[in-house]
């Protein structure tokens, strides 16, 4: 049995993230989304709060907190400001929790202490261009030479990648291609490595302050020390990674989700002397929908992020959390969009920036189709 109410603790810092958002992301999201602004200010201010470094240890430099708490946190960022939620996200879940998980006491005393302090930020470099959602059929090599691996390869669509001063890099270290997935180990290496260099950034739909690259690996010389995990053991490194990202992003697609109701609630209460939009049963079905889909989302991304805090199984309960989380954002997103009409896309709006930055929630951290191959294998398995 799992206990949904959440303790005074996390119900204060589920407030003070609130909070925040009202008083700091929302009012900069339109100019950060408008000149596509990577978000730096937001960024340290998220720092000073101990945010970066969420389930980071005490010891550690971190908050010492769980990933509900994260999923808490996750969901007042992105409401307010989805651009910071993402980078942030990406940080925490995918960046400083593998650290956690499968690092050795040396990595962690390295690189959690200035993660969690914001002195660095962290990027994860899993797909390549001609492997998305297949990631077993990367190509990019690591080949050992002595006390280091030489790197080689391209990684695309690489969340904070130009910003990034540490990239957990997944490549393959045997030539054997029938090993596939076996043959893939993980590497910690820093920006300052020669022969690592990022790309530009992309020109993007939506969450549009975030910086996402193709990141490019030109013998880059990683000491072995910083291979994450054991050798041929990444892939399984970067799935229960994608476990805790895949939360990450269904708390993102609810945070947007809730941003977007918000809104319409408030543009329906400004227009009550109009019955054809206030008394409108539609338009009220509309709202009334939306706010049920977004509590049984919320009630799943809790549930996801309980069994990863109590390290029970929750592959498939992480993939139903993102693929409700997401496809109900989008239908909510665009049913606000059509509820406001065309003043919805003239000028800078909040609907329409909300309809272009829940596009990619189901999309990356694996598709909506992906996630359901996820859930299926789980109920079809012997």
């Amino acid at each position: 049995m799992i206990d949904f109410t959440l303790t005074p603790p996390q119900e204060a810092i589920r407030t003070q993230a609130r909070e925040f958002a009202d008083g700091e992301l929302v009012p900069n999201a339109p100019r950060i989304d408008r000149q596509k602004e990577f978000p730096h200010a937001n960024l340290r201010k998220l720092a000073a709060l101990g945010w970066l470094g969420v389930l980071v240890p005490r010891d550690l430099g971190g908050a010492g907190l769980d990933n509900l708490t994260l999923a808490l946190i996750g969901e007042q960022i992105n409401r307010g400001c989805a651009s910071t939620g993402v980078t942030w996200s990406v940080h925490n879940s995918l960046v400083c929790s593998p650290l956690i998980r499968h690092g050795n006491a040396d990595q962690q005393r390295r690189y959690l202490p200035p993660l969690a302090r914001g002195e660095i930020l962290g990027a994860y470099a899993l797909t390549e261009p001609g492997s998305g959602s297949d990631a077993a059929a990367m190509v990019s090599t690591a080949r050992r030479d002595g006390d280091f691996y030489v790197l080689n390869g391209s990684k695309a669509f690489i969340t904070t990648g130009g910003n990034a001063g540490l990239y957990i890099v997944f490549a393959r270290t045997h030539p054997d291609p029938s090993l596939k997935a076996k043959a893939i180990s993980a590497f910690l290496v820093e920006a300052t490595y020669p022969g690592c260099k990022p790309g530009p950034s992309d020109a993007k739909m939506g969450i549009r302050g975030s910086s996402t690259v193709t990141l490019y690996l030109e013998d880059c010389r990683v000491p072995a020390a910083n291979r994450l995990g054991e050798e041929g053991k990444g892939f399984h490194i970067a799935m229960d990674t994608l476990d805790g990202g895949r939360i990450g992003i269904a708390t993102q697609a609810l945070g947007i989700g809730q941003a977007a109701l918000d809104a319409a609630v408030a543009w329906m209460r400004e227009s009550a002397g109009d019955p054809a939009i206030y008394e409108s049963q539609p338009n009220q079905w509309r709202v009334a929908e939306a706010a049920t889909e977004l509590d049984a989302a919320r009630l799943l991304v809790w549930r996801a992020a309980l069994l990863r805090d109590l390290k029970q199984p929750h592959t498939p309960q992480a993939a139903m959390a993102k693929l409700f989380a997401s496809t109900s954002t989008n239908r909510i997103v665009r049913d606000a969009l059509a509820l406001r009409g065309e003043a919805a896309i003239i000028g800078d709006t909040p609907f329409e920036r909300f309809f272009r930055d829940a596009r990619i929630t189901e999309l990356y951290e694996g598709t909506s189709e992906i996630q359901k191959i996820v859930i299926a294998r789980s109920l079809l398995k012997p």
